[in-house]
């Protein structure tokens, strides 16, 4: 038993140190240039247009420039959030993919490292929590790649810009450096109107799957009725919460208009 204790000690350390930042990712100011290359390429996807050229510039950056060009959350958000977005539809429908493989396979180049949706979403966007566990739970050793690239502080409001082509995806949009944070509040605020039902009969209000699937990133049952009282503006500290069923019908190229 001491044995066994030990074993599994070293290992929740060991544990425990891959999940510490790899470094501090800078103070400078962020690349624009590289930044805007993310809405391009979305932008190209919504217009139909090739995007193969804009595909290999991305894939050649150095990544000690995209690690520093990156070098602010907003500046982290706007980027990855193009860009999961962008290649979702590229690689739903150029290329043919589908659930699961189109989250977990590394399809995507992003400065000469292989990347899947997964990884973005959950590694970089989410810093490193797992996919599963409601969010309470860390990823085990997420790469030294992923440490760099993620955001510092998870922001829930991310989970409202991100479409994974289906019907109870949020609408795509353009997300600007400049704009970002009232961007996603209006991301946040317009999905929450329109895909909550509240019934003040039953003292219940219905929400997205996603804030069940996630619910550690909205602060558990009492976070996410702060949210909803903060975006719907009504108090809901004595509703009960209900996650709705996710619907996976196919509805893709779902831009904002």
């Amino acid at each position: 038993m001491k044995w066994i204790l030990m074993i599994a000690g070293l290992f929740l350390a060991l544990w425990g140190i891959g999940l510490l930042p790899v470094n501090d990712q800078g103070s400078q100011d962020p690349e624009r240039k590289l930044i805007d290359l993310s809405g391009k390429l979305l932008l190209q996807v919504k217009k139909d247009e090739p995007v193969d050229s804009l595909r290999e510039v991305l894939s050649k950056i150095a990544l000690d420039r995209l690690v520093s060009g990156l070098s602010s959350d907003d500046a982290r958000k706007t980027f990855w959030i193009n860009i999961y977005n962008a290649y979702f539809q590229i690689l739903a429908i150029k290329e043919k993919k589908t659930r699961p493989a189109i989250f977990e396979e590394k399809l995507i180049t992003i400065a000469g490292t292989r990347l899947s949706l997964d990884q973005i979403e959950h590694g970089i966007l989410r810093r490193y929590r797992s996919k599963f566990s409601l969010g309470y739970l860390p990823q085990f050793f997420p790469g030294k790649i992923i440490k760099q690239l993620a955001v510092s502080t998870i922001d829930y409001r991310i989970h409202f810009a991100l479409n994974c082509g289906a019907n109870s995806c949020p609408p795509i949009a353009f997300y600007d450096y400049d704009k970002i944070d009232k961007q996603l509040s209006i991301a946040a605020s317009s999905f929450l109107k329109t895909d909550s039902q509240v019934d003040t009969l039953k003292k219940q209000v219905m929400v997205s799957k996603i804030m069940q699937w996630f619910k550690a990133d909205f602060g558990g049952n009492k976070g996410i009725k702060v949210i909803l009282q903060k975006y719907l503006e009504q108090d809901f500290s004595e509703y009960s919460l209900k996650f709705k069923e996710y619907d996976w019908t196919q509805k893709m190229k779902n831009f904002e208009s």
